[in-house]
């Protein structure tokens, strides 16, 4: 699986969204993650279909990761296959019938993603290994941006790899919270392949050179 860097646009300026998320792909980027908050599942509310179909009209080809921290995620799902999303993550607490709610998103034309808190195990029996395209470890406790990363979570990203691997499936495994170019190495050793930024990206001044260092880090710890 090819590694994917994919800036979060939590961390992005609003007042020019559409020119930021361009800019940080012709720097370099590989996939966009658009974080979805409700203030309900958590303290925070962040931005909804509306705002993905805009980057669309904008001219964002590109994939676009849609993360919903929302509580119940079911009544957006659609909405944001509609919107353009090409992969949609959901949390397992966020339904009421995980397998279901996967199942849905791929019948609905996205790829379908589950999201693993840091305090949550990874259950991920052979029935949704068979379902989803995309395992997201976070990293950090959902709800803001800037957290540090949770070194611990490295442990629960190597074990979704070994199921990963054990599937024989294309699974995308991705990492979010507090990545930078200091700790994306030991992300990568563990396993993952697609690593979410977002201040370590949009809080720099040249793009290129700073998604062109994390992917350098990367390439370094994979040749280890």
């Amino acid at each position: 699986m090819s590694t994917w860097i994919s800036p979060s646009i939590l961390a992005a300026d609003f007042s020019r969204l559409g020119q930021e998320v361009e800019d940080v792909l012709n720097a370099g980027a590989d996939s966009i993650h658009f974080d979805v908050m409700d203030n309900h599942y958590v303290p925070n509310l962040t931005i909804g279909p509306p705002v993905l179909s805009a980057l669309r009209q904008f001219g964002i080809s590109a994939p676009i990761d849609a993360h919903l921290m929302v509580s119940p995620a079911d009544r957006l799902i659609g909405d944001f296959i509609e919107a353009g999303a090409d992969y949609v993550s959901i949390h397992p607490g966020t339904t009421e019938n995980l397998e279901a709610s996967l199942l849905r998103i791929k019948s609905e034309g996205a790829k379908a993603g589950i999201v693993f808190n840091p305090d949550e195990e990874l259950d991920l029996p052979d029935s949704l290994t068979e379902i989803v395209d995309l395992i997201l470890i976070m990293s950090v406790y959902p709800g803001f941006g800037g957290q540090s990363f949770i070194d611990t979570s490295l442990d629960k990203v190597e074990a979704a790899r070994t199921v990963i691997n054990r599937c024989e499936r294309p699974i995308r495994l991705q990492v979010d919270g507090g990545i930078k170019s200091s700790n994306i190495g030991e992300a990568a050793k563990a396993g993952a392949d697609t690593f979410v930024a977002g201040t370590a990206i949009f809080g720099t001044s040249d793009y290129a050179a700073t998604i062109k260092e994390l992917k350098q880090k990367v390439a370094e710890a994979n040749d280890a």
